[in-house]
């Protein structure tokens, strides 16, 4: 199980080239990648982005890149001439108007805005090369990070699970009992209306009946235990299982709902409460998980 929040950083030199690489996460639906770099290797963003999303499936991701080139490798100086000219010309004219020598040496034409170029020109398997082991390096670090988060939250669910397992089984014990309590209470109501102890047994078996088959919550406490064993499985699984135990969730609310609206029971009802605040906290906590 892994956390939806993370960060995880990385840098990385060689031959004056040098890498920094920083990701953080938080929550998010779907899987979301920001990547920021610099634009001389901006080409390189949709691998960033296919390198990140193979190891992580939800969250709100961002990555932050620098490089700093200061290898004399993959750079070019380029002497713009046609700008040059233009200089030398205009120059030339205004020392002519205003009798003015007229020799300009050539390192000044060069210090002229936009003469002298210095171009990097990036070697795009180099750069990747490096900027791969600096971005796994950090990717890493940062997946040990959501996993130690997610390793907290998987205790404190496993925690909830069984409060909400114990709950059940109190439940169940407890509806056992309902039947023959009930049983018990209409007959000695019965006996007090009437005034008499003689009772008519089928018609109160009938109305014992009814009773049984409307407050029965049997099939409810089956598929509740089995949402349980389901919990526990999702939770020990390598593959994110985020949204599958929100649905999980969604469907133990229901069936604790009807448990508590067929129920007459003030300790049912009160256990009911209980297992409903115990889902709503994992509810809350998994909106953390991947």
């Amino acid at each position: 199980m892994k956390s939806m929040t993370g960060f995880g950083r990385a840098n990385y030199e060689k031959e004056g080239r040098t890498y920094n690489v920083e990701i953080k996460s938080v929550n998010h639906r779907y899987c979301d990648v920001s990547v920021k770099m610099p634009r001389c290797i901006s080409y390189l963003e949709e691998k960033v982005k296919k390198e990140i999303t193979n190891s992580i499936s939800r969250g709100k991701i961002d990555v932050y890149i620098t490089f700093e080139n200061n290898s004399a490798k993959g750079k070019n100086i380029k002497i713009n001439k046609e700008l040059a000219k233009i200089y030398i010309d205009e120059l030339k004219e205004l020392a002519s108007q205003n009798d003015i020598n007229s020799n300009i040496p050539v390192t000044e034409i060069s210090k002229f805005p936009d003469v002298l170029v210095i171009e990097n020109v990036e070697e795009e398997d180099i750069i990747w090369n490096e900027l791969e082991v600096v971005l796994k390096e950090a990717l890493e670090n940062f997946i040990v990070m959501r996993t130690q988060e997610g390793n907290k939250i998987k205790e404190d669910l496993e925690k909830r699970i069984e409060k909400i397992e114990e709950k059940v089984s109190k439940i169940s014990e407890y509806s056992t009992r309902l039947v023959e309590e009930y049983v018990v209470k209409l007959e000695t109501r019965v006996k007090e209306i009437l005034k008499t102890d003689v009772v008519d047994h089928e018609r109160l078996n009938q109305e014992i009946v009814i009773y049984a088959d409307k407050c029965s919550i049997e099939e409810e406490l089956t598929r509740l235990n089995s949402h349980i064993i389901q919990f526990r499985n999702f939770i020990n699984m390598e593959n994110p299982i985020g949204k599958k135990i929100d649905f999980l969730i969604q469907e133990m609310n229901r069936e604790t709902n009807t448990i508590g609206s067929k129920s007459g029971s003030l300790e049912i009802t009160n256990m009911v409460i209980e297992i409903k605040t115990e889902i709503e906290d994992i509810r809350e906590q998994i909106q953390n998980i991947e």
